[in-house]
């Protein structure tokens, strides 16, 4: 479990596919204290440390199944590309965002970007299988970030981003046609559900 507050932005340091698709993640973690076998949210995608460096070399490595590729934006990182990293909750930790399982659901784009105030407002759509799971004043978590929707229309929902989450997540690379991974609140999950039963 993770609450979508990016604690560190790594970098893609090398991609091998060999049947699945294998990273490694630059770091500032103290992978010292990274055990294998963790889990670390990856853009919000909830991945398994398989090796990891030293204290003066921080990386980690996790590998990608076709089904993650299928689902995420792992399959278009390349080398050098930033990575918003969070290590999963331990008990007693703050929640300061929401519950974020890091299955990624889908893709969303960000279709308009403009400032208002302090903040930058993004409109993004998502398929229109997962739009029924968005409702405004409720949570998404975007490539790991915890947000609250704006308003939603149709498949299009808006968020506003604040200067501080912008400057420290891969955001400040945010642009029009830019994808991102997507997952919708767990709760709205799990009610559709119910609904449908």
């Amino acid at each position: 479990m993770f609450t979508g507050i990016v604690t560190d932005v790594g970098q893609v340091r090398a991609i091998e596919k060999r049947g699945d698709t294998h990273f490694v993640i630059a770091t500032k973690f103290d992978v010292s204290q990274i055990d294998i076998g963790a889990s670390i949210a990856c853009s919000g995608a909830c991945m398994t440390v398989v090796d990891k460096g030293s204290a003066a070399d921080r990386w980690f490595a996790f590998t990608a199944s076709g089904e993650t590729l299928s689902k995420a934006t792992l399959g278009d990182w390349k080398v050098g590309d930033p990575v918003n990293l969070e290590r999963s909750l331990r008990m007693g930790d703050e929640l300061g965002g929401h519950i974020v399982t890091g299955h990624v659901d889908g893709i969303a784009e960000i279709k308009k970007m403009a400032p208002e105030g302090e903040s930058t407002r993004l409109t993004f759509e998502v398929p229109v299988a997962l739009s029924r799971f968005i409702a405004s004043k409720g949570s998404v978590a975007l490539d790991g970030v915890s947000l609250t929707v704006n308003e939603v229309d149709g498949s299009r929902f808006g968020v506003n981003i604040i200067p501080h989450t912008l400057s420290v997540t891969t955001f400040k690379r945010a642009k029009p046609g830019m994808k991102v991974n997507l997952e919708v609140d767990l709760m709205a999950r799990y009610v559709a559900r119910l609904v449908k039963s």
